[in-house]
């Protein structure tokens, strides 16, 4: 699946496990995911998430408030939790539906909004940001960009 990832979407995947391994988690889940995407910066995932006021610095402070530092990440390289794999298939859902032939940072976004009951939507909303909103934000960024979408 990685293939069909965009340069700047296989970034995210990199920074997701450099996330994990900063906070001493033995694995990659959501939470990092997002950590990931603002990371990143310059996809247009970043773009909706930073528009929203949120902060790699106060997300990262989110995500130590809600999972905790953990001792250290040992495996190499760290396995994905069984939800962040789903999110990552679901993003290819995401672009596939559009008709897009690549999977990007915005899609991964999408994917990551679907379950309102990870540790990501919780830093989301910790943070002031509303996942509905921001999941409406990035169908508009993505009709911008993909204007034939």
């Amino acid at each position: 699946m990685f293939e069909k990832f965009t340069d700047r979407a296989r970034q995210v995947v990199v920074l997701s496990q450099n996330e994990a391994r900063t906070l001493g988690h033995s694995s990659i889940d959501t939470e990092h995911i997002l950590l990931g995407l603002l990371r990143e910066g310059g996809g247009l995932a970043a773009q909706v998430l930073t528009s929203l006021g949120l902060s790699l610095e106060d997300a990262r402070l989110r995500v130590k408030e809600t999972v905790g530092h953990g001792r250290s990440a040992t495996a190499e390289p760290l396995p994905f939790t069984p939800t962040a794999s789903a999110v990552l298939q679901a993003s290819n859902e995401e672009s596939v539906r559009r008709g897009h032939d690549r999977i990007g940072t915005e899609h991964i976004l999408l994917a990551l909004l679907r379950d309102h009951e990870t540790v990501a939507t919780r830093v989301l909303v910790a943070s002031g940001a509303d996942p509905g909103h921001a999941a409406r934000a990035t169908e508009e960024l993505i009709r911008q960009y993909y204007p034939a979408s």
